[in-house]
């Protein structure tokens, strides 16, 4: 039976990014650069490619009535375009990427959906995105184009390669290393010390953007949550929450500009991991009472979990890197799967604003036909092409997820200044 599905699996993914196996990312009309990403006329945006025969010019499809550019050739013109003495390039404060995690309890709430979506939104709007997938179900890897990933290229690698590196700098750590009561990375199991030699980019893989790289997740990656307990009983002091913290460290500041997390439905190592990483949380929840309940249960239960991390690594997690209690910069809940015309929705956001106040994003992902079809045929609304339905379709879909991004971007950018004000980065 398992058999039967994992080839019926990997015929529906290799139809999805027909014609090749390998998914690419669709060309973007004038019409689109100008209104959505450049937010001038069409005509002026026209007239600057004339006057300048060296920018990018697109290429005229077969209907022979606009030209479509490849997402390279729009950041080129962003990096050489001016309008009006303004510059198309994104605000980016000085320091390190900022690190976004979208978790939840509650399954089919849409965090892979928005993770994807703000990424996908990030990258057109002139930003380098990193996308970390802590998710077993591998669903954002799968919509990035990644199919075949082996474990040791997963967060397990990563958490592998952390605990034998956090293995010898506590070694040297003792002015005796035999008196060390802890063993050194070469007295680790031997997968151990084979995943964990490998670099620091060697766990990211391109992707169908240009302009965003993964980490990506599998199937097997499930099992980093049996193999972490054990690790553990072998390290009692590897502060086994702080490895990812501890390798985004480890990448040079101008790399990226926005790392987002797409976490799994649970708290365990992965979920932690992401959490204590992450600079903002975004929890997004459906319009239903089931969903609040599960937010509700999430926030109590993450908060114990690193309360009791924070009480029982202190100095550990200090000598690590790792400054406890964690504090988060914002924390955002954003309502997902919204009916605008339905009153039981409406209904409910006036509760959760009721109860978490300016904390509940303004703006909710709406449920469009787009954004069904988006996880139907793994493609966010940015990949779909508007001439496969009707336009306004299509235009009412992105906007939801404009309007959101836009909340999102302000939030981070909030954060992010904020931080660097108060020497946090």
């Amino acid at each position: 039976m398992n058999a039967r599905s994992l080839a019926q699996q990997a015929s529906v993914r290799r139809a999805t990014f027909d014609p090749g196996v390998v998914k690419a990312l669709r060309p973007f009309s004038i019409w689109e650069i100008s209104q959505f990403m450049f937010d001038i006329p069409p005509d002026t945006l026209r007239k600057k490619l004339a006057e300048d025969p060296t920018l990018p010019q697109g290429e005229t499809q077969d209907d022979g009535r606009q030209r479509w550019f490849s997402l390279k050739e729009i950041n080129e013109l962003r990096r050489r375009l001016r309008f009006r003495g303004k510059t198309l390039l994104p605000r980016r404060p000085d320091g390190r990427a900022l690190r976004v995690a979208v978790s939840n309890f509650k399954g089919g709430v849409g965090k892979t959906v928005v993770a994807q979506h703000l990424a996908n939104a990030a990258a057109l709007d002139g930003y380098r995105v990193l996308c970390i997938d802590f998710d077993p179900q591998a669903t954002l890897t799968h919509s990035m184009g990644l199919v075949e990933v082996k474990e040791g290229n997963t967060v397990w690698g990563i958490m592998c390669r952390d605990l034998c590196r956090e293995a010898d700098r506590i070694m040297n750590s003792y002015d005796l290393p035999e008196e060390c009561p802890y063993p050194a990375a070469d007295e680790l199991p031997e997968d151990v010390q084979s995943i964990g030699a490998q670099r620091t980019q060697d766990f990211i893989q391109p992707t169908c953007w240009p302009t965003i790289d993964i980490i990506p997740s599998c199937a097997n990656a499930a099992f980093v949550e049996f193999a972490s307990a054990q690790y553990r009983a072998l390290h009692k002091a590897w502060s086994f929450f702080g490895c990812v913290a501890r390798y985004l460290d480890e990448l040079p500041d101008d790399q990226y500009d926005v790392i987002i997390f797409d976490c799994p439905p649970a708290i365990g190592y992965q979920s932690l991991n992401a959490a204590f990483a992450a600079d903002i949380l975004y929890i997004p929840s459906g319009p239903g009472y089931w969903e609040y309940d599960s937010t509700t249960s999430y926030l109590g239960q993450l908060g114990d979990a690193m309360e009791d991390i924070s009480d029982g690594f202190g100095k550990l997690a200090a000598d690590a890197g790792i400054t406890l209690p964690k504090r988060f910069m914002d924390i955002r809940i954003l309502m997902t799967r919204f009916e605008t015309n339905n009153p039981l929705h409406s209904a409910m956001m006036d509760a959760f604003r009721n109860v978490f106040g300016a904390d509940v994003c303004l703006n909710p992902i709406e449920m469009t036909r787009a954004v069904e079809q988006s996880g139907r045929f793994q493609m966010s609304v940015y990949e779909q092409d508007y001439r496969q339905m009707t336009r306004e379709t299509w235009k009412r879909a992105r906007q939801s997820f404009d309007r959101s991004y836009e909340e999102f971007k302000a939030t981070m950018l909030t954060a992010w200044e904020h931080a660097i004000e108060t020497g946090v980065m």
